[in-house]
C-alpha cells in the first residue's frame, strides 16, 4: 500500500470515529414507489433553506432506499421521538415493507408518515447530487406537522441517548 492509500485509510477511520461522537437527530426517511414502502434510517438529514423551505437527505447509494427515493416525486422525513425507539429498531433489523410493522403509519401526501412521531416532513424531490459514495437528495417541504411535546431520539457513538434532560441555556 503507498503512503497516500495509508494516508487516505487513517484519515477515513479518524473521520468516522469523529463522526460517531456527533450526537443526531434519528430520521426514517420513507417512500413509496412502485406501489410498495421503502424506507431507513437516516442521520444524515438538514435544513437548506427556509424560502422555499427545503431539507437535503443524504442516502448511500447502496441502501435499498437509494434508487426509490431518487425516483420519488415525495418523500417523507419522519422525525423519531424517544417514544419511537421501537421503530427505530425495527427499520434497523427489519428489510423491505417488514421495516413499517411497528408503528401506526398512514400515506400523506403520498408518502409513509409515522402518525406517533416528533414531526413529519413531507417533500417533493426537486433535486439530486452524486458525491462519492452518497447522493444528496434536496426535497422542497409541502407538508409539515410537528408535536410540540416530544423529544428527539438521538444517536451518539453507536447508542440511543435521551437528551430531554440535558440542561437547556439561551444563546
Amino acid at each position: 500500500m503507498s503512503d497516500i492509500e495509508t494516508n487516505q485509510a487513517a484519515i477515513r477511520d479518524s473521520f468516522r470515529d469523529a463522526m460517531r461522537h456527533v450526537a443526531s437527530t434519528v430520521h426514517a426517511v420513507t417512500t413509496l414507489h412502485d406501489g410498495e414502502r421503502h424506507g431507513i434510517l437516516a442521520t444524515a438529514v438538514s435544513s437548506l433553506s427556509f424560502d422555499p423551505p427545503s431539507l437535503l437527505v443524504c442516502i448511500n447509494q447502496a441502501a435499498s432506499l437509494h434508487h426509490p427515493l431518487t425516483q420519488a416525486e415525495l418523500f417523507a422525513v419522519n422525525v423519531l421521538g424517544l417514544e419511537n425507539r421501537d421503530v427505530a429498531e425495527q427499520f434497523a433489523h427489519a428489510r423491505g415493507a417488514d421495516r413499517f410493522m411497528v408503528g401506526e403509519w398512514a400515506e400523506t401526501h403520498g408518502a409513509p408518515v409515522l402518525l406517533g412521531g416528533q414531526s413529519a416532513l413531507v417533500c417533493r424531490r426537486v433535486d439530486c447530487h452524486r458525491f462519492g459514495t452518497h447522493t444528496i437528495v434536496v426535497g422542497e417541504l409541502v407538508a409539515a406537522r410537528h408535536r410540540q411535546n416530544g423529544a428527539p431520539l438521538t444517536y451518539y457513538d453507536r447508542s440511543y441517548i435521551d437528551i430531554s434532560g440535558a440542561p437547556v441555556s439561551t444563546i
